[in-house]
């Protein structure tokens, strides 16, 4: 019975040892798949896929239904007027034809983490040693930005269909911080919410949307250890609602909670 319990125990302690020195390894030494797992599904960063499944068998665009159909009263009235706006769009977008997706990547920039993750993805896409090293130093300058003040929470999105991009896109373009303040918010697992300080559409810098929030609220941290779990929400336009929970327990990095 005792050398099952020594062989188990030994097991254990490498494998201590393996996570410790993982942990103590630097940014610019991760692989891609380690960074993708940060950046992807980690505690500091979530997916969330919305799939429209309406269209997944072939149905024919009817023109005669673009142009409006006339309603009788009968119980059918909604269902064909669903179908004559479904159709409608067809005209416009033409159609999907198959079940379509979009992903959407929510993360906290402001998180050390994720800042590290990007940096190692930017790093390893350099090829010339020479350029390498100068990548690496301005990243880690990045990677050091001071958010004490600030909760940043990026946005990027991905699609199997450009037309859902472009919906995306439109609705991220269009957004502004002063109509996204009422229905974009963090929430702790007690109810208390901490709604949005700026907004920057997405550029041309791979992050994505940046939502900010206060990092301090009534002279302390919104969050802390005892916080139980953050909600990201918000309702960016009539294509793009975002919700999202992290819990607080996970998000502790190289012994210090990172948000």
């Amino acid at each position: 019975m005792r050398k099952p319990i020594i062989s188990t125990l030994l097991i254990s302690l490498f494998l201590i040892a393996v996570a410790a020195q993982q942990k103590a390894r630097a940014w610019s030494e991760w692989s891609k798949e380690e960074a993708e797992r940060i950046l992807n599904d980690s505690p500091w960063a979530q997916t969330q896929i919305e799939t429209n499944t309406s269209e997944m068998t072939y149905s024919p665009t009817s023109g005669t239904a673009v142009a409006g159909t006339r309603t009788t009263g009968t119980p059918t009235t909604g269902m064909r007027s669903e179908q004559t706006e479904r159709n409608r769009n067809r005209a416009v977008e033409g159609a999907y034809n198959q079940a379509v997706s979009i992903t959407y990547r929510v993360r906290f920039l402001s998180a050390r983490p994720i800042r590290e993750a990007l940096a190692a993805m930017i790093l390893l896409e350099q090829g010339k040693p020479e350029l390498a090293a100068q990548v690496k130093s301005q990243m880690q300058q990045f990677v050091d930005a001071n958010y004490h003040d600030y909760i940043v929470v990026t946005v990027d999105y991905e699609a199997s269909d450009q037309r859902l991009t472009a919906k995306a896109f439109q609705d991220f373009g269009a957004a502004a911080a002063g109509t996204l303040k009422n229905n974009t918010y963090l929430e702790r697992a007690d109810g208390k919410r901490v709604f949005l300080m700026d907004y920057r559409a997405p550029i041309q810098d791979g992050l994505g949307a940046k939502f900010v929030f206060p990092r301090i609220v009534d002279e302390r941290p919104f969050l802390n250890n005892d916080s139980g779990e953050v909600r990201f929400y918000s309702e960016v336009g009539p294509n793009v609602k975002l919700n999202r929970r992290f819990k607080i327990s996970s998000m502790i990095y190289q012994g210090r909670l990172e948000y």
